[in-house]
């Protein structure tokens, strides 16, 4: 290997195990990964930015924003009310709403369309008395196949698309991915509906759950002692019959800021300590209002109060895009920026021990809220967060639902016969949203996931640079050699086991930028066609269903769902299989060699 490769693939592999670490946002491990390599001579300088203005980079931008269009327009509002109904039987709930997600998903962002759906599943399940967790993981891994019907419907799809046009000298159309994809989601879906959500592991607590609040519940939670509060120079083990009345269990005390070593219940309570308890919402109101304590942030609460406006508690599950994730609500500044006080966290499975308002919020957690009223949907907006029930928080105006439909059906149409441009098209669908203001100017740029930008923009660059330098033909030599004399669609399997695997467990952008290129490359050692390759590599990158960090889907739903991180490659991996059986024989017959 040459001095480049070495450095390159040292550059990757610190990559892959920082993204698995998790230990920092991907954005900014590929970031640093981008400018050590501009610093030690392996990424040209004036290639180092390229990667953010790369036609990939600009249509997964362009999707986002088109996305928010249609939901704020009232559009896809219109298909969910109309076609969800909550006395339809589990199996015909999940295959309506797996339909019905599928191909939302085929034309905008697939996170979008679970962001969507899922306050809607909540609800729905909320109305049949049934617990969320059984509905959830179906109603993600259907916006997760259909996403791959379409070259805007996921990201990978967009990259291999980009991919083809720099190696090949075209890109893939519009539907070129619809035979192949089409088949592996309408398998997938199928499965899903009749057999996969019957792999779902449930717990009897989950099972007896009527409301879904009851699978994610509890929080953990703080109440303050006023001062003049019956309570000072009780112990904390006095107030155990009073919790246990209302269902909160009492965990602990802290004092002066710092949480107290174990348990605390024979401490004599002072003004201003913190009382940590675990609690549903409707249990930690009637516990407070029982013993007359404070919220953790009394003072800001007090505020509220004064200025007469009316307060809400919300419920909201927090994406790993949105402001306060991996942050705490301090270091946001939830409370002077929104005037909102965070008053308890739900993380399944994890301990909290440090203040709640200096708790790093983690991706998957529900949060508790208490807002004024009149500020819902902004707070939650600025959060970046979802609410677990239909709340109308978007404001939609029906008499631009068509307008919206019509503008991004043109625009479809129009890249699919090659008229314009698709990152032209889209961009003309965001101008034409703003002009006639479905989409309001002040908050456009808000809904790009800008950390996806920026991984795009690092990652490009690096895999051109491995590509150039020769590394990406030394790991398709490497594969071709492993699977020795086996056919040509036997070493396609092995390349789209290999990527749904990394799929599975790092980011499924920077799985693609490595893998398509490697594709190219095994195609041409094998002197057969590159497409059915970069099929393989676009179907396979998409399909992450064995674990909540292969997607972002996944990630969304574990909280509200109640789900363990073992819980998904129950029916992942019968999924995974099922679509790398079915998708090999699609390719060979769409896409022969």
């Amino acid at each position: 290997m040459t001095q480049d490769q070495i450095i390159l693939f040292a550059l990757f592999g610190a990559v892959f195990a920082a993204l698995l670490w998790g230990r920092w946002r991907y954005d900014l491990v590929a970031f640093s990964a981008l400018l050590i390599g501009v610093v030690l001579g392996v990424v040209p300088v004036e290639q180092a930015f390229a990667g953010f203005g790369h036609p990939a980079t600009i249509i997964v931008a362009l999707v986002l924003v088109v996305s928010a269009g249609l939901v704020r327009s009232g559009a896809v509002y219109l298909i969910t009310r109309t076609l969800v109904d909550s006395t339809r039987g589990l199996g015909a709930h999940i295959a309506v709403m797996g339909g019905v997600g599928g191909v939302l998903s085929a034309f905008m962002n697939n996170v979008a369309a679970l962001a969507l759906l899922m306050p809607v599943d909540i609800q729905t399940a909320r109305k049949a008395g049934r617990p969320p967790g059984l509905s959830l993981m179906p109603l993600s891994f259907a916006t997760i196949l259909g996403g791959m019907v379409t070259l805007i419907g996921t990201p990978p799809n967009i990259i291999i698309a980009a991919i083809r046009e720099d190696a090949l000298g075209a890109p893939f159309a519009m539907f070129d991915f619809a035979p192949v994809g089409g088949v592996a989601a309408i398998a997938g879906l199928v499965f899903v509906a009749l057999v996969g959500w019957r792999l779902i592991p449930q717990s009897e607590a989950l099972s007896a759950a009527t409301d879904p609040m009851a699978a994610f519940a509890p929080y953990i939670a703080e109440l303050t002692v006023p001062a003049g509060s019956k309570l000072i120079g009780r112990r904390l083990r006095e107030l155990e019959p009073e919790a246990e009345k209302n269902d909160v269990a009492i965990l602990g005390l802290v004092r002066g800021g710092a949480r107290r070593y174990g348990t605390q219940r024979t401490t004599t309570l002072e003004p201003g300590d913190a009382i940590v308890l675990e609690a549903a919402p409707e249990a930690l109101d009637e516990f407070r209002a029982a013993l007359s304590l404070d919220f953790a942030d009394a003072a800001r609460e007090e505020k509220l109060r004064a200025a007469g406006e009316g307060l809400s508690l919300v419920e909201v599950v927090v994406p790993d895009q949105a402001r306060i994730a991996n942050r705490s609500a301090q270091a946001v500044g939830l409370g002077w920026r929104q005037r909102t006080v965070l008053l308890g966290i739900s993380r399944q499975g994890r301990p909290i021990r440090e203040q709640i308002r200096k708790t790093q919020v983690r991706p998957g957690d529900i949060l508790l809220l208490l807002v004024p009223q009149d500020a819902v949907a902004d707070v939650v907006d600025w959060l970046g967060c979802l609410t677990l029930a239909d709340r109308g928080l978007a404001v939609t105006d029906t008499r631009k639902t068509w307008a919206a439909i019509g503008m991004f059906a043109a625009a479809v149409a129009a890249a699919s016969f090659g008229l314009v441009y698709l990152p032209v098209a889209l961009g003309l669908v965001v101008a034409g949203y703003l002009f006639a203001r479905i989409l309001p100017l002040s908050e456009v740029y808000n809904f790009v996931e800008w950390p996806v930008v920026v991984l795009l923009g690092s990652m490009i660059p690096l895999g051109l640079a491995l590509e150039e330098a020769g590394g990406t033909r030394l790991i398709a030599e490497a594969l071709v050699g492993l699977t020795g004399d086996l056919p040509a669609w036997a070493i396609l399997t092995v390349l789209m086991v290999v990527t749904m695997t990394l799929s599975d467990v790092l980011n499924n952008t920077a799985t693609t930028v490595v893998a398509a290129p490697v594709g190219i490359q095994m195609a041409q050692s094998l002197g057969v066609s590159p497409d059915p390759f970069l099929m393989a590599v676009a179907v396979a990158a998409s399909c992450a269903f064995l674990t909540p960090i292969g997607h972002k889907n996944n990630t969304l739903i574990l909280g509200p769902g109640g789900y363990r991180f073992g819980d998904y490659w129950r029916m992942g991996l019968p999924l995974e299989i099922l679509v790398v059986a079915v998708s090999v024989p699609a390719i060979l017959v769409v896409w022969p060699f």
